[in-house]
């Protein structure tokens, strides 16, 4: 029986990895995407504007 004590806790560990694959897979574009796009195009362009100032 300590062999399925010593199992559980890697199967589940896998199962909760697949799971959280599966949500950051499942959350990307959609609704989101444009704000979330905006969102970054307007990060890197603060970002190289600060460059140029240097």
């Amino acid at each position: 029986m300590d062999y399925v004590s010593a199992l559980v806790p890697p199967f589940v560990m896998a199962g909760l990895f697949i799971a959280l694959v599966r949500t950051i897979v499942k959350s990307q574009g959609g609704a989101n995407k444009g704000k979330e796009d905006a969102a970054v195009d307007a990060v890197l362009a603060r970002a190289e504007a600060a460059r140029q100032q240097n």
